[in-house]
């Protein structure tokens, strides 16, 4: 019996970035494939425009729940963004709003059943923000358009052999370190746990990073882990999943036996997978029941329209939310950059 392909929706990000470019050209290079279904999610006029440059013989073909035919990439229309906003390398209010309609969107879908996981491609934080919206990364818009409350809501990084989860993320680091409680790490290690099964790590095992240099010393450096980690951690070993620390983050990363790691504050967890994964790493937004991932590098509008763009880091994402191994992916056509 042959097994079900996941159905990934991909939208195209902000419109007039790099988004709609290289979300076309990965979906050119996933066509076909057995194991996992590309929908492209965006304005029909956005993505013919790029069709036509980078798409080769690719042709559209609108989703109703079927494979595609041979040849043809797979398309869901959202009407969100006028045609004269349509201006690539141009920060728009408009573009923003769009961003945001594309998610909502592969939401609906998901909620319909229609598709199992969304990669968003990248957004503009200024121009979501000129519409209106409030905004300051993906897993809040998440976590709003779920009603998930946005405590909730985390981000994992995952990158250069790394998995790691940020227990707080875009805010002042002493606002951040105000609110940290062993209720909330705790919240974060099992979205954690929950994540890695969901990307095919059958038992996995988290690693919590300390609060303070060395998780403390022992109170030594204070009590915060004392009081905030280590009972989040004995907590999670009470409910069965398996977690260590607190560890200060420079001691346990080295560890080859942990499958993902709980980071404190943003620059904690970025900091390693940008520098050993660059703009090659994969966002997730994790805790609202939805499988979301963006990808780790921007818009840059300064090459947009241009049909220059690397689209790598989508490759990437999908093929980590659709489970597929490095040696079964599919190799990018002659000429991609």
């Amino acid at each position: 019996m042959s097994k079900t392909p996941k159905t990934i929706a991909l939208t195209i990000g902000d419109p007039n970035g790099i988004g709609p470019e290289i979300a076309v050209k990965a979906a050119v290079d996933f066509r076909g494939r057995p194991d996992v279904r590309v929908v492209l999610v965006g304005d029909a006029h956005v993505v013919r425009h790029y069709l036509h440059r980078v798409g080769g013989d690719a042709w559209l073909e609108p989703y109703a729940g079927a494979p595609a035919s041979d040849g043809a990439i797979l398309f869901h229309g959202v009407g969100a963004l006028p045609v004269p906003a349509f201006r690539p390398g141009q920060i728009d209010a408009a573009a923003g709003r769009a961003t945001v309609a594309y998610v909502k969107v592969a939401i609906g879908l998901i909620r319909a059943g229609s598709v199992d996981a969304i990669v968003g491609c990248p957004h503009n934080e200024t121009a979501v923000n000129a519409a209106g919206i409030p905004f300051s990364g993906y897993p809040g818009l998440i976590a709003r358009l779920t009603d998930t409350p946005e405590e909730k809501v985390f981000m994992m990084l995952v990158g250069g052999g790394l998995r790691i989860l940020h227990a707080t993320l875009h805010e002042r680091i002493h606002y951040a370190l105000a609110r940290l409680t062993p209720e909330l790490i705790e919240e974060a290690g099992a979205a954690c746990a929950a994540t890695l099964k969901r990307l095919g790590v059958a038992e996995p095992r988290i690693g919590v990073f300390g609060i303070n240099p060395h998780a403390g010393e022992n109170g030594l450096f204070g009590d915060d882990d004392d009081r905030i980690t280590a009972p989040a951690v004995e907590r999670l070993r009470r409910a069965g999943i398996a977690a260590e620390g607190p560890v200060g983050a420079d001691i346990i990363l080295g560890r080859k036996d942990i499958d993902g790691f709980v980071a404190i504050y943003h620059d904690q967890g970025h900091i390693p997978v940008k520098l050993l994964a660059g703009r090659n790493a994969s966002a997730l937004s994790v805790g609202a029941g939805v499988l979301f991932s963006s990808v780790g590098h921007g818009s840059a509008f300064d090459i947009a329209g241009r049909c220059e763009a690397d689209h790598g880091a989508v490759l990437r994402t999908l093929r980590l939310i659709g489970n597929v191994p490095a040696d079964r992916a599919a190799p990018a056509p002659a000429g991609a950059t």
